[in-house]
């Protein structure tokens, strides 16, 4: 890997790390107040929220800066969002805020490695920074669950700053300014990423003539054969998983009984399987073979079904992390091809604008659902139920449009074939 990838790395992680930290912490702010659980539920889609809105132009400013400096810029949006959570805001604007960060985020992220490395190291650099990524998820809901667990949060309160009133009084408070100081430390390695010495294509004076562009981006990848599959890929896993992860925090209170702290230990167990098979991907699948992965989207869909069946937590941790394997092994060979058909497409930052665009629309109306579902009586065990079948179910779906699109594929091939020999003949 080339130098500046490791730094990249270790940016990701302590910005990824404090993002999931923070949704347990702000789980455990709306229970500490008595808010109504659908406000817990509605966290997902209000994260997503400007990733959807700005999704026309959060590519073309990553394209247009340095990447390194315009992570750098997100992750000072994203300590605003905890400041404003911690004296007083609204949780749910509070946290949309630092979903605006994370919006302007993901481009840079993901686009400087096609900037930085050839396609072929693009699978293996997925796997790292998917690994990495699934890493800080498993170490930020652990790290979310004991900062507002009493043997930690304590101590966090105990301590004083001498003359100044911090009005920091929960534990819920008092992890986020520990978080703040970690986003601290991403903006830090963000100042190390090297420029890449790629052409920064510059904005245009009116942004909305970007709208037009965007569309046409988002036309031009949904219409590509092998674009189109890799994106509903990865929009239907990201959809589910984005939602998933406070499902699985509701299912263990219900199934198990257990506090934040402890269902939060849960999230993370699914995350260790994620990284499992994030790893094992990259290793053994080539670019090429991307789209053989599909099946385990539809085996995942079952899995998340038995869940419903499961109220031991000895069967339900290794349970999950088959769960979290499947997964992983999908989306980093589907993200990598993603990644390369965008980059040939229409440059590495508005692809992946345009692949968060749809990933994070489908976290919103899944979430809008699942919070206007919840606030109406929906149990954690019948969203099990819902999101397992159309796990299942879409994902069979688009492994038929995959094999009628190879079918037309080899008939066009046979087709000019035919053509190319009859011309001949009569030449």
């Amino acid at each position: 890997m080339k130098r500046g990838f490791f730094t990249i790395m270790a940016a990701q992680f302590f910005s990824s790390l404090a993002d999931n930290a923070l949704f347990i912490v702000a789980v455990e702010l709306l229970r500490s107040v008595g808010a109504p659980s659908w406000h817990a539920a509605a966290l997902v889609p209000m994260f997503a929220f400007f990733y959807v809105v700005l999704a026309p132009f959060v590519g073309a400013f990553a394209d247009a800066r340095p990447k390194g400096w315009v992570m750098f810029y997100s992750n000072a949006i994203k300590v605003v969002g905890c400041l404003l959570m911690l004296f007083g805001s609204h949780p749910l604007m509070a946290y949309a805020v630092v979903g605006l960060g994370a919006a302007a985020y993901s481009p840079a992220k993901y686009g400087i490695l096609t900037e930085l490395l050839p396609a072929s190291q693009l699978v293996k650099a997925n796997g790292w920074i998917e690994g990495l990524t699934i890493a800080s998820i498993i170490l930020g809901v652990l790290l979310g669950g004991q900062l507002v667990g009493h043997s930690v949060s304590q101590y966090l309160l105990a301590f004083d700053v001498p003359i100044l009133d911090t009005f920091v009084d929960t534990p819920a408070e008092a992890a986020i300014c520990v978080l703040i100081f970690v986003y601290a430390l991403a903006a830090w390695f963000n100042t190390r990423i090297p420029n890449t010495g790629v052409e920064s294509r510059a904005l245009p004076k009116n942004l909305l003539s970007l709208l037009p562009d965007f569309w046409l981006c988002n036309k031009r990848l949904w219409q590509d054969k092998l674009g189109q599959i890799s994106l509903s890929t990865t929009t239907l896993f990201w959809g589910v998983s984005g939602n998933l992860r406070y499902i699985v925090l509701a299912w263990s209170a219900a199934a198990l009984g257990y506090s934040t702290t402890q269902a939060s230990n849960l999230v993370g167990v699914v995350a260790v399987g994620t990284a499992a098979g994030a790893i094992i991907a990259s290793i053994y699948c080539r670019l090429d073979k991307a789209p053989s992965v599909m099946p385990l989207g539809i085996g995942m869909g079952l899995l998340i079904l038995l869940l419903n069946f499961i109220n031991n937590v000895w069967v339900a941790a290794p349970f999950l992390v088959l769960l979290g394997a499947f997964g992983g092994y999908l989306v980093v060979p589907m993200n990598a091809l993603l990644q390369h058909r965008g980059h040939n497409l229409m440059g590495a930052g508005r692809s992946i604008a345009v692949q968060n665009f749809n990933e994070q629309l489908c976290i919103l109306a899944l979430g809008i659902g699942y919070s206007y579902s919840t606030s109406h009586g929906l149990s954690s065990f019948g969203a099990i139920t819902i999101f397992g079948l159309l796990v299942a179910g879409v994902m069979w779906l688009i492994k038929q449009w995959h094999a009628r699109n190879i079918i037309k594929h080899h008939a066009l091939v046979a087709h000019q074939l035919e053509i190319a020999r009859n011309d001949n003949l009569h030449g």
